[in-house]
């Protein structure tokens, strides 16, 4: 149920790359939200035609999306957390990432021919 999905105007990295990306934002959603990483879903769409600031300079939009409500807290630390993953490993400076995050629902969110409310 927990989704998080990265945009960016970068061109895809290596495709190992992505890859360890991915796991590691599936991972560390997982714990931020306490929910199975069984559940999560991760996505990552590179060359993402963007603005930021009035420039294209390299820049990336996250979509963060849970069943359940997220408490400021966990906003919080998990804006910490991605920002600094993806400037890690994307070299996007923190300042041109934004996260949006998103509560949904257990009727709005289905899965495997049902939902989750």
């Amino acid at each position: 149920m927990p989704l998080i999905k990265v945009q960016t105007s970068l061109a895809a990295p290596d495709p190992s790359e992505v890859e360890a990306l991915l796991k590691s934002l599936s991972a560390s959603l997982a714990k931020h939200l306490s929910k199975p990483e069984s559940y999560v879903m991760t996505a990552f769409e590179p060359d993402v035609a963007m603005t930021f600031a009035g420039t294209v300079d390299p820049v990336c939009y996250v979509e963060i999306k849970s069943v359940g409500g997220m408490s400021s807290a966990q906003t919080k630390a998990m804006s910490q957390d991605f920002c600094h993953q993806l400037s890690q490993t994307l070299a996007v400076p923190a300042n041109r990432i934004y996260i949006e995050f998103a509560d949904a629902k257990g009727a709005m969110w289905g899965w495997n021919g049902s939902t989750f409310g």
